[in-house]
């Protein structure tokens, strides 16, 4: 058995048994109290999910693993003369709970070269598709073409223990992950060069031969992608990305399945696709400013314009967070490293000087700091990545890392079918009539 699998069935096994006691004698304690607001609001803060791999925290943003990004980027290992973290340790981290070795880390990035490989028809499947198809239409569909793969539905279709479902789970996440970055780079190749694809370079780490086979040949774009897959890995479990591939992943639908009903969530407009939005915005600023370089008066004035006309400005506001992302401030922190004197970078700045007190001032917002989309469109424009369509699929390769290495624990623990149960408007009145019956005879 692998050194990483052994690992986490040593620590899956242990938590199996660890639950299973809890419950025995908690199952019935009341952990949070559902209110009619929650159940027409989409279960906003209902605490109904286990997710092993990372919490987020409203002021403190996002732990892996209890550990916050500034130490993830102190702690992980790196590629030799780099100093942006290397997304196969974080992947190592999420799936045990412990931090690796570079030599365990090295381990993962040469299981993830061995996996790589992608089946021709994969390819064909996306050679079939209009060179225009959106390209997260071609991701999600690369991703459910690729489940003829799944060692999961074989061994299933064969006969296998419920307590080993874990195992085949674990094999199809590292098979897929290690085949994304191809996936996804032939993508962007064939909508956006013409088909004119770049052969993977076997000696580089999993970003780096993602940023190489992209075609962006600044060795700084390798370090970019090191530290953008690993901060866009997991986000814990309610985000819709993550929540959709755990619900699939609950009816025993394989890998591919379920990342691809997660690949499905994180297109949308209010999820993964607010990346796309935050630079389209930021273009139609400048271009209607007619300069590069607005000044934060400037900015000040189209801010209101935009939010006059009762749009939203975006990339600003989180869910959860009431403080400026984490994520963002990690960017912020690679850009004044490298790219600090890049036009688009200081246009990201000034409006983060801007947008908050503006926002704070309407008496409305709750949050009004900016999230990981204020700032990502910005830097892969600098690099040259300028087709923001293509951007949410960056998103997605990076957060398959957390959503499947949660699938392998949600196996490993035996997480059952997941089943809320939905009622109708008119049972909603009924039970208030009762309610208010009940308190005048009272």
């Amino acid at each position: 058995m692998d050194p990483l699998k052994k690992q986490f069935q040593e620590k899956a096994t242990a938590l199996r048994d660890e639950v299973k006691a809890l419950l025995k004698v908690h199952r019935e304690k009341k952990v949070g109290e559902v209110q009619l607001g929650n159940v027409f609001g989409g279960m906003r803060g209902v605490k109904s999910m286990i997710w092993e791999t990372s919490n987020l925290d409203p002021i403190e943003g996002i732990r892996f693993r209890g550990y916050s990004i500034p130490e993830l980027r102190e702690k992980l290992p790196t590629a030799e003369g780099d100093k942006e973290p290397l997304p196969e340790a974080l992947f190592w981290l999420m799936l045990t709970g412990d931090l690796p070795t570079k030599e365990q880390t090295d381990w993962v990035s040469q299981q993830w070269r061995e996996r790589a490989e992608v089946p021709a028809h994969t390819f064909a499947v996306l050679d079939a598709l209009p060179e225009d198809t959106h390209p997260m239409t071609q991701f999600s569909i690369a991703i459910v073409s690729l489940q003829s793969e799944s060692v999961f539905a074989k061994r299933y279709s064969e006969g296998i223990s419920k307590y080993d479902y874990w195992d085949p789970t674990y094999e199809d996440a590292m098979n897929l992950i290690a085949r994304l970055p191809k996936v996804a780079a032939y993508i962007y190749r064939r909508t956006f060069h013409g088909g004119d694809h770049i052969a993977a370079d076997p000696t580089l780490d999993w970003a780096a031969n993602f940023a190489h086979m992209l075609g962006v040949k600044d060795k700084d774009f390798k370090s970019l992608m090191r530290l953008y897959l690993t901060i866009h890995a997991d986000h814990e479990g309610g985000n819709a990305s993550a929540h959709a591939t755990h619900l699939v992943g609950s009816t025993l639908s394989d890998c591919y399945f379920s990342l691809a009903g997660g690949m499905n969530a994180l297109a949308g407009p209010l999820h993964g696709l607010a990346n796309q939005e935050v630079i389209k915005w930021i273009f139609e600023m400048i271009e209607s400013l007619g300069t590069r370089q607005p000044s934060k008066e400037q900015i000040k004035e189209y801010v209101n314009k935009t939010l006059s006309e009762g749009k939203v400005i975006p990339g600003y506001g989180h869910a959860v967070l009431r403080e400026p992302d984490p994520r963002f401030t990690a960017q912020r922190k690679f850009a004044e490293d490298y790219i600090k004197n890049s036009d688009i970078v200081n246009v990201v700045w000034n409006c983060f000087d801007v947008i908050p007190d503006i926002l704070k001032g309407l008496g409305k917002v709750k949050n009004p700091w900016p999230n990981v989309d204020a700032h990502s469109g910005a830097i892969l424009v600098h690099y040259g990545i300028k087709e923001y369509s293509y951007y949410t699929v960056l998103f997605g390769v990076s957060r398959a890392l957390g959503v499947l290495s949660a699938l392998c624990w949600s196996r490993a623990l035996g997480f059952p079918l997941e089943r809320p149960k939905s009622v109708t408007t008119e049972w909603v009145k009924e039970f208030l009539k009762k309610e208010e019956e009940e308190i005048t005879i009272n």
